[in-house]
């Protein structure tokens, strides 16, 4: 396929509209002549051409309408199109943000509503909408553990982190100034309690715990793990990112978590990826309540409004308040699966992640042999020793049988890491056609490991040199 500058010829054009009434203007007085289309190079074509390009490029695009996502912890689920509907009423979509409260009642009771329900679902007692995102989330929520101590008269300086932790947890943690300590993980995936119990002191503010972690493990010891959290003064921060996995289950509140954010754009409907949307709510215990962000929605009678009366509030995290429109598809997604809904949609998701691990674990090392909820992870150790075929080779051979690869590399506990999530959404005929597919790339790399090696084919672009492109990358187009 030619590019599009190679069928540009000078002098056509996509359109030719009647003159404007508007009186003209000199571009090269009001701008300057190196913004005009000869010095900037674009392409002249004529419109069918135009219509092509973008069309033929739209279809080199992958997304969940076209195949199985199976990244990992980053839950590329299906979401159904009718919370798209909703986020796009014009009494939503329509409304400026600054619009006076009682031209908002409806969104403000959304919201206001919204924060009740993500508080009953995980056991907290208050929410807040206003994170833009997960890691947003974390800094708001790590916000909150600093001001909680800073008001206490306390100086803690460290907060804990896993080695099964997301890698934004230490980055919060230190933009807040806090030392970041790391936590091993014991001989089964989960907190190593023994450790845990060494490094807790009266200088920890907290221990940020994702359950179930990036290994796809519940946390089998969580009462313990809390308890030596607790006894030390600390708090128990969780990162929900992978809330998908325990929805309708148990809720965190009552395993003891102090604080937590979640994903609103990974668990409860609305397409991720490329860098947003989204948006972190973050739940809190009733001791850390007054250290919300702020504004925040009050209610009397039936009138909603916006309150600024927290003197220990850690202030304002978002523009306005947060990305509505995620909140809106967030909550068309609780309202239309109900409590039955959700919990069905956690065991999917449980179930899928376990089909696939048992179909693939004779084929590919399984570091941690027991039962996973959201996703499992596999090593390509046994591939890479054996004939050479790394983790990379394995996820771009995937791309020639249609499927996006998996999360490679991560965890980092995981020598050769692959990281498998297949939602709730994916059905069995989609994952048997994944796992089969799986399984000749291992029977290839046995057999013929430098056509792995040499994968993708199906590409528009052969394998690139990936170390070569991010040190020294060329962008620019050169007319032959």
């Amino acid at each position: 396929m030619k590019l599009i500058f190679e069928k540009s010829r000078p002098g056509r054009r996509a359109a030719d509209l009647p003159a404007s009434d508007v009186p003209p203007v000199d571009l090269n007085d009001a701008i300057g002549e190196k913004y005009l289309r000869g010095d900037l190079e674009m392409p002249e074509v004529a419109e069918i051409d135009l219509v092509r390009h973008f069309t033929n490029l739209s279809r080199r695009n992958f997304g969940v309408d076209l195949g199985f996502y199976p990244l990992g912890s980053c839950t590329m689920k299906y979401n159904p199109k009718v919370n798209e509907d909703a986020a796009a009423l014009p009494g939503f979509a329509g409304l400026h943000p600054a619009a006076s409260e009682s031209f908002a009642q409806g969104n403000l009771e959304l919201m206001f509503s919204m924060q009740r329900l993500l508080s009953h679902i995980f056991g907290m007692a208050e929410f807040t909408l206003q994170p833009a995102a997960g890691a947003h989330g974390e800094l708001t929520g790590v916000m909150m553990i600093k001001k909680y101590f800073e008001s206490r008269g306390e100086k803690r300086g460290i907060i804990l982190i896993p080695d099964t932790a997301h890698g934004t947890n230490p980055a919060s943690g230190a933009l807040c100034g806090f030392e970041t300590v790391t936590l091993r993980s014991n001989a089964e995936g989960g907190v190593d309690l023994e450790h845990l119990e060494s490094l807790m002191s009266a200088n920890v503010a907290a221990l940020m715990l994702t359950n179930p972690n990036t290994l796809g493990l519940f946390e089998r010891g969580i009462e313990k793990v809390a308890a030596l959290v607790h006894g030390k003064g600390g708090l128990l921060y969780g990162d929900g990112a992978n809330a998908n996995a325990f929805l309708g289950k148990v809720r965190p509140g009552d395993l003891g978590f102090d604080i937590i954010q979640l994903n609103l754009h990974k668990t409860f409907s609305t397409p991720h990826g490329g860098g947003g949307p989204g948006s972190g709510p973050v739940g809190v215990c009733a001791k850390l309540a007054d250290y919300l962000p702020v504004p925040r929605i009050a209610k009397k009678g039936e009138v909603y409004s916006w309150s600024d009366n927290y003197p220990q509030s850690i202030g304002r995290v978002r523009s306005f308040y947060g990305n509505f429109a995620v909140v809106v598809k967030a909550y068309a997604y609780i309202r239309s699966l109900g409590a039955e809904g959700l919990r069905r949609a956690t065991e999917m998701a449980v179930l899928n992640a376990n089909y696939i691990k048992e179909k693939l674990k004779p084929h590919f090392d399984l570091p941690y042999d027991r039962v996973c909820m959201h996703e499992c992870v596999f090593s390509g150790s046994r591939q890479a020793a054996q004939n050479g075929v790394h983790t990379t080779d394995i996820a771009k051979r995937l791309i020639d049988f249609g499927f996006h690869p998996p999360t490679v590399y991560f965890p980092l506990i995981v020598e050769q890491a692959m990281m498998i999530e297949p939602t709730e959404t994916e059905s069995k005929e989609t994952l048997d056609a994944f796992c089969d597919a799986m399984i000749a790339i291992a029977l290839e790399a046995s057999q013929n490991p430098q056509l792995v090696k040499d994968a993708p084919f199906s590409t528009p672009v052969a394998r690139l040199d990936e170390v070569l492109a991010a040190r020294r990358p060329d962008v620019t187009w050169k007319k032959q």
